[in-house]
């Protein structure tokens, strides 16, 4: 299955890509510690929606981020020219800024910064025609443009921290976060930055925002009882489970990380990512687009699949999606498939679409240090079509060396990124 794109030897030279910071605000917590200390324990963070009126609504549950106060953290006046996609973008850096103890005024060229998302400004685009047709297109905001584009998550944490090094969005639905920390780990392998604060952030709990996927019907109706309603790899399953949030890693190269003595949390040592040239969003047959993907992250980190202790699955608690990921695992797992522990995190968190590739990313990292493997909640039917080592219900202790993280996003996106713990020692 190994493919031929972003691959190398082990004699290629290359710069060693570490973590060594993250930051995450999301559903079930606005701090690392947080959000880690709700995934261990299985505590999910979706409830009823209060940031509208959900009256008329087939869904009206969603994962808010709870306790968040933009003017507090990000001052009234800047907070109110940034969507919500940005105040959590810009919150979630600060943290991983903070965590990495990153002097970004030393170099700040030598500083970049990739912050995906799949929606943009969601929140800004509805208030916006909201005011033209209530008001007239001379009361729209001079922000509105600004504010809406998909890239001023990106922009506006570079003027925020002063990073002034590469610089961009990556845009591929819900494998946006998870290529923004895949392209920024070959910028820093090839010399481009020697750091590079990559993640994503992502605000679509809007009225169009569940109205359109409801349209869909890719969302679960399970309005009685939102606790349980994310159900990855659950016969029950009957949609995914739409949530916001943000999260960033400080990516860096291994040896400037080691010369300023940084916390090395993490390695970056494998990066597939694929397209499936098949529907809009529908995955390919087979999960042939996503095994690839995995085979080709594998290849990139010079590893045999036998070497993964853990996969954090893309897992939306879709019917499709779930029984081609499964397919996608076993192609490239073959026998060890069913026995390899892979759990899906959005059974708590819900899916934050463009940013759940970088939270997920955060999440398997916090997995490692803890050696504590992140349980699928809501497991209460299985599927004979999904037989694999679920980690139901609770977390399990054990020792993760190498873990493997896989997003999947509208339009037949794959990434696979594959990360090894802070001791890792390249053969």
């Amino acid at each position: 299955m190994a493919g031929t794109n972003h691959t190398r030897t082990p004699e290629a030279p290359s710069r060693r890509v570490v973590v060594t910071g993250s930051g995450a605000i999301c559903p079930v917590g606005n701090t690392v510690a947080e959000v880690w200390a709700a995934i261990s324990a299985g505590r999910t963070g979706i409830a009823p929606i209060t940031r509208f009126d959900t009256d008329g609504f087939e869904t009206r549950f969603a994962g808010e981020v709870k306790g968040f106060d933009p003017a507090a953290s990000l001052g009234r006046k800047e907070s109110r020219r940034m969507d919500r996609f940005t105040q959590l973008s810009v919150t979630a850096t600060r943290e991983a800024v903070s965590a990495a103890r990153l002097d970004i005024a030393s170099d700040p060229t030598r500083v970049g910064v990739i912050v995906g998302t799949g929606m943009g400004g969601m929140e800004t685009f509805e208030d916006g025609i909201e005011v033209m047709l209530t008001s007239g297109p001379k009361r729209v905001s001079p922000f509105f443009v600004p504010m809406m584009l998909p890239n001023m998550a990106a922009g506006i944490v570079s003027i925020d921290i002063g990073a002034k090094g590469p610089n961009f969005a990556t845009v591929s639905a819900c494998a946006s976060s998870a290529h923004a920390i895949g392209e920024a780990t070959m910028m820093i392998r090839n010399g481009y930055a020697d750091v590079i604060l990559a993640g994503g952030g992502e605000a679509p709990v809007t009225r169009m925002g569940v109205c359109g996927f409801n349209a869909m019907g890719a969302l679960s109706r399970r309005n009685d009882e939102p606790e349980r309603a994310s159900r990855p790899f659950d016969a029950g399953r009957d949609g995914f489970v739409l949530a916001e949030g943000a999260a960033v890693l400080v990516l860096e190269d291994r040896q400037r990380a080691l010369a300023r003595g940084a916390p090395i949390l993490a390695e970056v040592i494998g990066y597939g990512t694929t397209d499936d040239a098949n529907h809009m969003v529908q995955p390919a047959p087979g999960g042939e687009g996503a095994a690839r993907a995995m085979s080709i992250a594998l290849a990139d980190a010079c590893i045999d699949a036998s070497e993964v202790d853990y996969i954090n699955a893309h897992g939306t608690s879709t019917q499709l999606n779930e029984k081609l990921e499964t397919q996608a695992v076993k192609r490239v797992f073959a026998d060890r498939a069913t026995t390899m522990p892979i759990s899906s995190t959005k059974s708590m968190t819900g899916h934050l679409l463009g940013a759940a590739g970088s939270l997920e990313s955060v999440i398997v990292i916090e997995a490692m240090r803890a050696n504590l493997m992140p349980p699928t909640i809501n497991q209460e039917q299985p599927d004979p079509e999904c037989d694999l080592d679920t980690i139901p219900n609770t977390a399990r202790p054990g020792q993760t060396r190498i873990a493997m993280s896989n997003s999947m996003g509208f339009g037949g996106h794959n990434v696979s990124l594959v990360f090894a713990d802070a001791g890792y020692a390249r053969s």
